[in-house]
């Protein structure tokens, strides 16, 4: 069963920087696209960055300059580099992964369950 797994996500002051890494597990053929999303408290969840298989990238604006997101297909993993922090930027963080698993199905969505970025001095 393909599972994504958060990792890198903590407590950082104004101004400072974290790495978040998503793992992906699980009888896994290839993976499409690969996305962070986050869900602030009482807001909708947003699409942060995605980045393609070849490794095209697309940001949100308020991250653009600030995040850098990469990815090690060898190691089914996507990373999510966050510089300048800043108070905005607290939220819980999701992985999403567009992930083949079966020569028989076509891709299907997959998440992690998020891990908790807080910007706070």
């Amino acid at each position: 069963q393909v599972q994504l797994r958060e990792s890198g996500g903590g407590l950082v002051q104004p101004g400072g920087s974290l790495r978040l890494s998503c793992a992906a597990s699980g009888g896994i053929i290839s993976i499409n696209d690969m996305r962070w999303y986050r869900q602030a408290p009482g807001k909708q969840r947003e699409l942060v960055a995605s980045i393609t298989h070849d490794g095209t990238t697309n940001y949100a604006d308020s991250v653009k300059g600030r995040f850098t997101i990469s990815r090690d297909n060898a190691k089914n993993t996507v990373y999510l580099q966050m510089n300048s922090l800043k108070s905005e930027d607290t939220a819980v963080y999701y992985c999403y992964g567009d992930v083949r698993a079966s020569p028989l199905r076509r891709s299907q969505d997959y998440w992690g369950q998020g891990t908790q970025v807080t910007v706070s001095s």
